[in-house]
Formats: C-alpha cells, sequence, structure tokens
C-alpha cells in the first residue's frame, strides 16, 4: 500500500534528490511506482522555475534550454535513458528476444542518439510557439500528467522479461482504486491552465494506449525502458495538443 516511506523510495530513485537512504526497502520500490505524478508536481515545478527566472535574463529558447537541462538533472535523465533504449531496441531488434537485449545493453546507438536528438528538438519547437508567461504552468502540467500514463502499462500489461524470475516478482500491478488517485494527482496542475488545456489528456492517453499495444505486439509486455518512454512520449504529445488547442484560448 502506499506509504511515506514508498513516497522516499520514490523520492530516491525517480529524483536527485538528497533523500536519506540507510532506513528504506528496495524492495518495496516497484510499489513506490504510484507516486509518480507527485514526483511530476516536483520535477515540473523545478523546470518551471528554472524557466521563469532563466526568461527574466534570456530569451525564450534558451530558457526552455535550461529547463529541460534542470530536468535532466532533477531526475539524472533516468526517462530520457529509457526513451533511448526503447528506440535502440525496437529500431535494430528483429524479435523479441533481440529487442529485450538490445534494451539491456547499458551502450547507446544511433538509433538512440537520433531519437533523443529529435525528441529533444520536437520540445524545444513547440513549447517556443507558447506564450512565455504560460509556459512554466505548462511545464508543471506536463511533467505530472505524463507520469500517469507508465502507471497505466504497469496496470494493463504484463512485464516482457519473464526469463528473470527475481525481477518478475518484484513487478507491481496498480489497483483501479491507486490508478484513481494517481490520476487525480496527475490532473491537479490542470486546474492551473485554461480549461481547454484538458482536452490534451484525451490525446495522450491515445497514444499511450497505441504504444502499449505496439509494446504488447513486439515483446508481449513491457520493461522498465518501456516506462520511461511512455512518460518522454506522453510528455511531447500534450506540449503539442496543448499548443494547437492555444489557437482556440
Amino acid at each position: 500500500m502506499p506509504s511515506l516511506h514508498s513516497l522516499k523510495l520514490a523520492l530516491s530513485f525517480y529524483t536527485r534528490l538528497p533523500i536519506a537512504t540507510n532506513a528504506l526497502d528496495y524492495n518495496q520500490l516497484p510499489q513506490a511506482a504510484i507516486y509518480l505524478p507527485i514526483i511530476g508536481w516536483l520535477v515540473g515545478g523545478g523546470v518551471a522555475l528554472a524557466f521563469y527566472v532563466s526568461a527574466l535574463l534570456w530569451s525564450k529558447v534558451t530558457a526552455i534550454i535550461i529547463a529541460l537541462i534542470t530536468g535532466v538533472l532533477l531526475t539524472g535523465g533516468l526517462h530520457e535513458d529509457g526513451f533511448a533504449d526503447v528506440c535502440d531496441g525496437f529500431g535494430g531488434g528483429y524479435d523479441k528476444a533481440r529487442v529485450l537485449a538490445i534494451m539491456k545493453d547499458s551502450h547507446i546507438g544511433v538509433y538512440g542518439v537520433f531519437g533523443l536528438l529529435l525528441l529533444l528538438a520536437l520540445k524545444i519547437s513547440v513549447l517556443s510557439e507558447l506564450p512565455t508567461a504560460n509556459i512554466p504552468l505548462i511545464l508543471l502540467a506536463g511533467h505530472s500528467v505524463s507520469r500517469f500514463a507508465p502507471l497505466l502499462l504497469m496496470h494493463y500489461y504484463d512485464y516482457a522479461r519473464i526469463d528473470n524470475s527475481k525481477v518478475a516478482a518484484a513487478v507491481y500491478t496498480p489497483n483501479t482504486k491507486e490508478l484513481l488517485v494517481a490520476a487525480v494527482c496527475a490532473g491537479l496542475p490542470l486546474l492551473l491552465l485554461p480549461a481547454l488545456c484538458s482536452l490534451a489528456v484525451i490525446s495522450v492517453l491515445l497514444c499511450n494506449h497505441w504504444l502499449g499495444q505496439y509494446f504488447y505486439r513486439h515483446i508481449g509486455g513491457y520493461t522498465g525502458d518501456c516506462l520511461g518512454a511512455s512518460q518522454q512520449i506522453a510528455d511531447v504529445i500534450f506540449y503539442l495538443t496543448v499548443s494547437s488547442l492555444w489557437t482556440f484560448i
């Protein structure tokens, strides 16, 4: 069950914030994933603050880049690393075993490099089109909403690396009640934005459903890298949709 201990576990694993880890039981780490939207509040808040301060000194694009760097520093690039591994695995793998093997490799390949470069370029481009005054709140909402996407994959799909019994035993499936609480937490920052921006959740959910089906067809479920990739993709889909909706605001 969710607890203060689980929250500390989530903070210690999903961020680089200074958390005392000597009394934490990392066997309970999978359950801590339910706090991902709250992690999104903290990381998104830091990213939003970095943008706000930077925008006072430099151009909008420079402030966006500094904000993205801040996000990487706060998380250690955990989700970006998962996205790069997924690009390498599904780009270079020809069957389930090969895809999983490539994703497990710690080296980054050409698909991962291109994937990260294009993802970052897309984020910078779409965020730069939005009004400067609203970008901090959009960043906050994006980080929160996007961290609900991995929880949906964990709820609806199985873990793909069934050959590793120790890892499989540690896999956690959020129940419906936990998922609903996480959904509320993920959606709270949307209240700070114009109501029309809430429609961006629909595109995030649809894209995440397609991604989950894609993973299922090719490897029979998800891995930790797939969860990281789902967060990054949900993040950029949120920004793209909000940008398109802003025309009507």
